[in-house]
């Protein structure tokens, strides 16, 4: 008899553990606030503020699990080279062909993603309910665990929330976390650039906080403004034009003219939860950690997240085992405490502007830039860490 699972989100992480572990044999359900069309997402000409790097892992288990191929069809950009700098004298540039590949990722609309795995569904028979409230209750039995609504339940051998970092699972389940708000937010900015297409995603660190050029399939591209939240608050409120101008007077290396289609101002969170399982409900995701953006790593934990747990999974008769699911924690937890934390030594670390520590930053990136094996090393975890 197969396990019955139930997944709480459908976003880009919950929709890859759904496919990931139908294909594992499990009966899966997953439960979403909005439901998609796949096909008409996919085939739309609306193009999403928010993108996703993601890596050569992601791309990996995005190619197993059969989102890939689709998204090859779609927009989707790769990118060979990803530079991080300070000062223009000291750079530090990742590049593909330091390690003989010929990318280090791919830049994807995060709508596109979900739907090239909402496209999978019909294929592993996933099934897919619309669920208009909360949750109110998680109930735990011996043999399987019970998630309550006001008009509905629903069992299941285990229950997986992949309901974002504000997990109402997580909440039900009385799991706790630690973490803090970051003193800025991160602005958003889709632009359509006059300029042929780029392969270099780069990254400069200012007094005021980090910016960024992400190059999406040509003619867009979407930059990142870390700011503090009353400057990015009178930022939304310009039009689009005024906006331009205050890009202009900031991004100095944007490779051509451009035209600005659309922003958002999203908050900055650190959180960890202080477990991810209690009973037979398991967390993944956001829903487990919620990270400083820096590097975009975010959905690349989440896919490391599904596809360790289904390793962890694969073959057992009883798929909500508290031992698999403590086993599961065991190994991701490390890794994403550590993924974490490096993302918080650099956005502190050069946030500082204590002269004697920016004459060390800038001299440890102009040293890491011809650090050979040691930066050889750096890229390959860059890219998931699966050459």
């Amino acid at each position: 008899m197969k396990n019955k699972v139930v997944i709480v989100g459908g976003g880009m992480v919950g929709a890859a553990a759904a496919v990931k572990l139908a294909m594992q044999g499990a009966d899966v359900t997953v439960l979403e606030h909005q439901l998609i069309t796949p096909e008409n997402v996919l085939s739309s000409d609306k193009v999403d503020i928010r993108i996703s790097a993601i890596n050569r892992f992601s791309e990996a288990l995005l190619d197993e699990l059969g989102a890939m191929p689709v998204l090859r069809q779609s927009r989707i950009a790769l990118y060979q080279q990803l530079e991080a700098y300070e000062q223009p004298s000291n750079r530090l540039l990742f590049d593909s062909a330091d390690m003989a590949e010929s990318h280090l990722g791919h830049l994807i609309e995060n709508s596109l993603v979900q739907a090239s795995l909402w496209h999978q569904f019909e294929k592993w028979g996933i099934s897919v309910e619309q669920v208009a409230s909360q949750p109110t209750e998680v109930e735990y039995g011996v043999e399987d665990v019970v998630l309550h609504y006001a008009d509905k339940s629903y069992a299941a051998d285990l229950l997986i929330a992949a309901d974002g970092g504000r997990s109402q699972v997580r909440q039900l389940a009385d799991i706790g976390t630690t973490g803090w708000q970051y003193q800025q937010s991160c602005m958003g900015i889709l632009i359509k650039l006059d300029a042929e297409q780029q392969i270099k995603t780069w990254q400069q660190f200012k007094p005021s906080g980090p910016i960024a050029f992400l190059p999406m399939q040509a003619p867009y591209a979407n930059l990142i403004w870390y700011q503090d939240s009353d400057t990015l608050a009178t930022l939304a409120k310009m039009s689009n034009a005024q906006l331009k101008a205050q890009i202009q007077a900031y991004f100095f290396e944007l490779p051509g003219d451009f035209s600005v289609c659309e922003k958002a101002v999203f908050p900055l969170t650190r959180q960890h939860a202080n477990s991810y399982s209690r009973g037979r409900v398991v967390l993944i995701g956001d829903a487990a950690h919620t990270i400083n953006p820096l590097a975009g790593q975010g959905v690349n934990l989440g896919f490391k997240d599904v596809a360790a747990l289904a390793d962890c999974l694969a073959d057992q008769p009883d798929l909500g085992a508290f031992t698999l699911l403590k086993a599961y924690e065991k190994a991701r937890r490390k890794d994403n405490l550590a993924m974490m934390s490096m993302m918080d030594a650099c956005y502190f670390g050069f946030s500082n502007e204590l002269a004697p520590l920016k004459l060390l930053r800038n001299s440890a990136l102009r040293l890491a830039n011809n650090a050979g094996p040691l930066k050889a090393q750096v890229l390959k975890h860059a890219m998931g860490g699966v050459f």
